[in-house]
């Protein structure tokens, strides 16, 4: 591959990911994509990881900034990430998950075929325990995520962003229909466009952040396992506890009013009016609409 090709800034935001940034680290080592740099930012561990990563840095194979502050929340981290990340295009990868050493070969190469793609995401292949039971659960409930649109038939190729937010499902279980950060790959024009991630989120910032992102560029998917996700038991049993994330998903459809509202299916329309306003709700408690 040409030397020209851009810049990708590989994104490891971490916190007390001692047990496996090695791994992640050495996936991203291990990558076959010549023009890369990486960019760690550590949001106030208390265990090894920073030493883990100094101990790595001399086997970097390419420009690498190692950043540490005092924590401040996931949202932040990710964004201090991105405010020292110098290239065309962002691949975030978390501390505890994996990409495959053709992942970013393969993702700017469908990047690059147009100018009007934002977004880049694959298939994820889910580590996780087979005999532990919420692992199973959450694998089968999240595990093919891509598939969970309506009438978008995903395959690989790119599409319009719009196309994705017309979608009748695009509230219906699961929400993130794109995976998790480090199955995505994102151009930089799309921060300059729609802004960093929203800090006040949790458990929806990464897909909050997509479904802006479709407002105005295109998608692109590659339809192969080039990230592995790792799932912890934490991971298992509080994304799948509806009450932990109340309060986002109260949020959620008044988000979703403001940002999305003229470019969602009439159905979904229909559904934050009723759900994102004092009126709808108003109406739907009295009986008056359903």
């Amino acid at each position: 591959m040409s030397v020209e090709l851009p810049l990708v800034s590989i994104c490891i935001p971490t916190f007390n990911g001692a047990r496996y940034v090695e791994e992640a680290i050495r996936s991203a080592f291990a990558q076959t994509y010549p023009n890369l740099e990486m960019v760690i930012s550590d949001d106030g561990s208390v265990d090894d990881t920073l030493a883990i990563v100094e101990r790595l840095r001399p086997e970097c194979p390419m420009p690498m900034v190692i950043l540490h502050h005092e924590a401040a929340g996931i949202g932040a981290n990710w964004n201090h990430c991105l405010r020292h990340a110098t290239g065309t295009y962002v691949k975030f990868l978390f501390q505890d998950d994996l990409i495959t050493p053709d992942c970013i070969e393969r993702m700017v190469k469908m990047a690059v075929q147009d100018p009007d793609v934002g977004l880049v995401y694959c298939r994820r292949h889910i580590i996780h325990d087979p005999g532990n039971p919420a692992h199973t659960a959450w694998v089968r409930r999240f595990g093919a995520v891509h598939l969970s649109w309506g009438r978008l038939a995903v395959s690989e190729g790119i599409m319009d962003g719009k196309a994705y937010l017309r979608d009748p499902n695009l509230l219906m279980h699961p929400r993130n229909k794109i995976g998790e950060p480090t199955a995505v790959l994102l151009h930089r024009r799309v921060f300059d466009r729609e802004g960093l991630f929203d800090e006040r989120l949790k458990q929806m910032l990464d897909y909050f952040h997509w479904y802006k992102v479709m407002r105005h560029f295109k998608v692109a998917f590659v339809d192969a396992e080039l990230a592995s996700f790792r799932l912890h038991d934490d991971q298992a049993t509080s994304r799948n506890n509806r009450a932990a994330s109340l309060p986002e998903y109260a949020m959620l459809p008044g988000l979703y009013l403001r940002h999305f509202f003229w470019q969602v299916a009439p159905t979904v329309r229909w559904a934050l009016l009723k759900q994102g306003t004092k009126a709808g709700r108003l109406l739907v408690r009295t009986g008056l609409i359903q």
